[in-house]
């Protein structure tokens, strides 16, 4: 399928049937690093695709959406490998973000967001690792969620960093989103009370650009009659930002390695910019080098489980400003990737679901509030989010 945005791959059109359930009524695309019986699985790489072959098997993620009666549209491009948050993929071009079309659309489940920002599909499924969710939603105007880890099969996924991985979706109202998150999420094994603790991460806000942080706080502060309990004003990073930033690339760069490394030596992978670099220094990595920074992840999650507890949300901005500008070269978007990293860290360290809401516009194009909730909590932090969307 293609199309002015860019966003699906070319493959022949092959048959996906559908059940008859609650999402019957929807169409979806799925990140083409998810396994769908009749098509191959290209990763963003054509190295990769020409070793995909045709798939036999769908993964489990996807099944359950076409069990569930969702109409498959097609297969969206993704970053090479998953290991971007850019969205520009050296290969295979740069799916149009319909929100803001002079700006990146974020990766690296660009093609997803493309797809539901231009209105070509209701939702559509993707993965978050470092971000990969949580950035383009916020960049295309779209509600994305990464969820607890591990909450949602990756089985027929291709891994990046498993211990990172998760399966989010994008979509653009949040009852259709919240339909979706009752088929994929099941039951909250730590719900929230009808009343959480609503917490604001002040050392995120002094990270994010002026207008941003203005912009946010505006925000909050029309949102605060809603709520009775006010926002509490928190250190949310815990342990020094540095420290934390560099304990997720440590520990992103050793695991994307493990899972990729043998493939792109075996095959003499040729990779594009940004990604090719990423992958060099993650080569370089021994457990000996990670394991401090292993120890600095747990202390990290202890101390955020005891700042949530069962009824915490933290709220901030989801990225430190809004999309950069397609024109932007490769340092500027480097630069950009790791000042989000500090933010998006967070709820990857600790394993926590995070929500994106595209609650905020700022120089004309959107940016996204984030709710952070405990382990086990998504389908809660989906109903807080109606209440912060109405």
């Amino acid at each position: 399928m293609t199309t002015p945005a860019h966003c699906y791959l070319p493959y022949p059109d092959a048959p996906v049937a559908s059940g008859d359930g609650p999402l019957a009524d929807l169409e979806f695309s799925v990140k083409d690093i998810f396994d769908l019986a009749g098509y191959p699985t290209g990763c963003g790489n054509p190295h990769a695709l020409a070793r995909s072959g045709i798939k036999t098997t769908t993964a489990p993620t996807v099944q359950r959406l076409l069990d569930s009666g969702a109409r498959f549209t097609g297969k969206t491009l993704t970053d090479e490998l998953a290991f971007s948050m850019n969205g520009k993929n050296a290969h295979f071009g740069t799916p149009r973000n319909g929100a803001a079309p002079t700006r990146i659309p974020g990766g690296s489940s660009s093609g997803s967001a493309s797809a539901v920002s231009n209105r070509l599909c209701d939702f559509a499924i993707g993965t978050d690792t470092g971000g990969s969710v949580r950035a383009p939603a916020s960049h295309c105007g779209l509600i994305g969620l990464r969820p607890t880890h591990a909450r949602i099969s990756l089985e027929g996924c291709m891994p990046l960093a498993p211990s990172f991985d998760t399966c989010g979706w994008f979509a653009r109202e949040i009852d259709l989103f919240a339909r979706v998150g009752e088929v994929l999420l099941g039951e909250d094994s730590m719900p929230l009370p009808a009343s959480p603790r609503l917490l604001l991460a002040a050392d995120v806000m002094e990270q994010v650009t002026v207008s941003a942080r203005a912009t946010t706080a505006e925000l909050l502060g029309q949102l605060a009659a809603a709520f009775d309990t006010g926002l509490e004003p928190v250190a949310s990073a815990l342990l020094p930002a540095n420290e934390l930033y560099w304990a997720f690339r440590h520990i992103q760069g050793i695991e994307a390695w493990q899972s990729q490394g043998e493939f792109l030596c075996r095959h003499d992978v040729q990779l594009g910019p940004g990604v090719k670099e990423r992958f060099a220094w993650s080569s370089t990595l021994d457990e000996e080098q990670v394991a401090p920074y292993r120890t600095i992840r747990a202390e990290f999650s202890r101390r955020f489980d005891e700042l949530l507890g069962h009824d915490g949300v933290l709220v901030m901005p989801t990225m430190p400003d809004v999309a950069p500008l397609l024109s932007s070269d490769e340092a500027t978007l480097e630069d950009y990737r790791n000042q989000s990293i500090r933010m998006l860290c967070l709820a990857g360290l600790a394993g926590c679901p995070q929500i994106s809401l595209p609650l905020m516009q700022l120089s004309g194009a959107p940016l996204g509030l984030s709710l952070i909730g405990p382990r086990g909590s998504d389908q809660s932090l989906i109903a807080l989010a109606r209440r912060f969307a109405a």
